[in-house]
């Protein structure tokens, strides 16, 4: 066989794997060797694999990844998602599908300060469920909100994914964040609409809360300044350019971890406990890594992403067709992989394409909107079925609601965000704005 050829056999060898529920890290790195000891025999695949790891795992960018999953885990010790409901809950819970609203909004504070879908979606859940069933919230709309606000710790920056995307394409980490700041606030706005729309059409689904009294209303403020001061020095120093994205995670993980330890909520068994999550997620992450490093180098020497790119180029259609194309076919993976790995897993055959696309931006700008709008996609997956990730964790909490019920609470909330995708398509300045003018 030809080396496209073998590198074609390999991909499909990978997709088999996957079905048969291998660990997508496991399965990549399987599948990079054998395609690599296909192509140049076993010599030469054990002389790379004694320096992959380290190639792999010595970029000083790297250190930003468990540096932001540590902050994420000291913010979930501080209690700060507590927090940041009980502030959003006094100032619009007593509106209809307020307390629905207010959860959403602490999970974009909350997802601003964890960078994680999953754990925001958890962890705003056990905050804000038991709530909206004091009020007799539908099933539907409160698993719905929650697994909806949850995909908010994705975009909304620092971002595990966008760091990875980064560096995955050689992009720089700072203006990511800044391209997923106006797509995150969009996302958060569109989320409340929706809520505001479903409890139009049934008042039932979301029944008003108490008005809280101006008094705690400026309480519930004053107990979130941390968060706020927080997010702020962490961002605001990697835009102004007083550190590097790294220096900043490093600043919010001491400055969480400070706030958990004088608030009483971080002991040593709470410290320790923080340390071993933050170690497994890393873990998790850079053997993925490990496992896409060693696969994109056997693709690299098939030549198979090139040929599939120079095939799109040549085939005529328009770039925007080629650009929704790639968007939903991350919608059909988003049915059966997680986040990092399909990023991990199609970069080397998108990018290429991407890049090679005339759609009106220079090749960065064309990188960075199309990062932006995958991450967007990519979050939608996390809440479509068969296999929306946040649908089944709000759904491990709240079990006495039918799993199809939480699907059909989603249903809505995934309209927004197709809204948003076309919008953000359409309108590359959405993206793009504050780069430019920063």
């Amino acid at each position: 066989m030809t080396a496209p050829e073998i590198g074609g056999v390999a991909m499909l060898v990978l997709l088999a794997l996957i079905a048969l529920r291998t660990p997508i890290g496991v399965a990549m790195l399987a599948v990079g060797i054998g395609g690599y000891a296909a192509l140049r025999g076993w010599a030469p695949v054990l002389a790379y694999l004694k320096t992959a790891p380290y190639a792999a795992f010595s970029s000083h960018g790297l250190s930003v990844i468990p540096l932001f999953l540590l902050m994420g885990q000291f913010a979930t010790r501080a209690g700060m998602s507590r927090e940041l409901f009980t502030a959003a809950n006094a100032w619009l819970g007593h509106n209809r599908g307020g307390i629905a609203m207010a959860a959403v909004g602490a999970c974009g504070g909350f997802g601003a300060i964890c960078g994680s879908s999953l754990a925001t979606a958890a962890t705003m859940a056990h905050v804000a469920l038991p709530e909206m069933r004091r009020y007799r919230y539908s099933d539907r709309l409160a698993t719905g909100s929650l697994a909806a606000g949850g995909t908010l710790g994705i975009l909304i920056p620092p971002s595990v994914i966008l760091v990875i995307y980064a560096i995955q394409t050689e992009q720089n980490i700072a203006t990511l964040f800044l391209a997923a700041l106006v797509p995150g606030l969009l996302a958060g706005l569109g989320y409340l609409a929706t809520i505001a729309v479903v409890v139009r059409l049934n008042p039932e689904a979301g029944p008003a809360g108490p008005r809280a009294a101006w008094r705690a209303k400026i309480t519930s403020l004053a107990a979130v300044w941390p968060v706020l001061t927080l997010f702020l020095i962490v961002l605001g120093g990697i835009y102004v350019g007083v550190f590097t994205p790294t220096e900043a995670a490093a600043i919010g993980a001491a400055g969480t971890g400070a706030l958990a330890l004088i608030r009483g909520r971080l002991d040593w068994r709470g410290l320790v406990s923080c340390l071993k999550g933050t170690a497994n997620a890393t873990g998790m992450i850079f053997l993925i890594l490990l496992g896409a490093a060693v696969l994109n180098t056997f693709l690299a020497q098939t030549q198979l992403p090139r040929i599939i790119a120079a095939a799109v180029a040549e085939s005529g259609q328009a770039p925007l067709v080629i650009v929704v194309t790639l968007l939903a076919i991350y919608l059909v993976l988003g049915c059966v992989l997680d986040s990092l790995s399909m990023i991990l897993l199609t970069i080397p055959f998108f990018f290429p394409i991407v890049q090679g696309l005339d759609v009106g931006l220079s090749p960065d700008e064309t990188a960075i909107w199309f990062g932006v709008l995958a991450l967007v996609v990519v979050e939608v997956g996390l809440i479509t079925p068969p296999v929306g990730m946040n649908v089944y964790v709000i759904n491990r909490i709240a079990k006495d609601v039918p799993l199809a019920e939480s699907f059909k609470g989603v249903l809505p909330f995934v309209a927004a965000d197709l809204l948003r995708v076309g919008l953000l398509i359409a309108f590359p300045i959405l993206a793009l704005g504050l780069v430019r003018l920063i």
